[in-house]
C-alpha cells in the first residue's frame, strides 16, 4: 500500500458512552456520563480499540463518581 492510499484511509474509530444516575434521596438525584472517543492503533483490532475505550470510559466514570459522592455527602 502506497502512502497515497494510506492517507485517503479512514482510521476505524469507536466512541463508548456510560453513566449512572445517582439518587441523592429526597426526590432528587444526579446523573453523570462519561464518553470517550478513541482511533484504533497500528495492528490494533476493533475489538481490542473496544476494550482499551471501553476500560477508559469505565475508569474515568467512576472515579469521577466516587468524587461526587464525596462532594455530597460533604453537604
Amino acid at each position: 500500500m502506497g502512502n497515497n492510499e494510506r492517507n485517503t484511509m479512514e482510521a476505524t474509530r469507536i466512541k463508548w458512552n456510560l453513566g449512572y444516575t445517582m439518587n441523592l434521596g429526597n426526590f432528587q438525584s444526579m446523573r453523570l456520563d462519561c464518553e470517550i472517543s478513541d482511533s484504533a492503533r497500528e495492528f490494533e483490532s476493533v475489538f481490542e480499540l473496544s476494550d482499551r475505550v471501553y476500560k477508559a470510559t469505565e475508569s474515568e466514570l467512576v472515579r469521577k463518581i466516587k468524587e461526587a459522592k464525596a462532594e455530597v455527602e460533604e453537604l
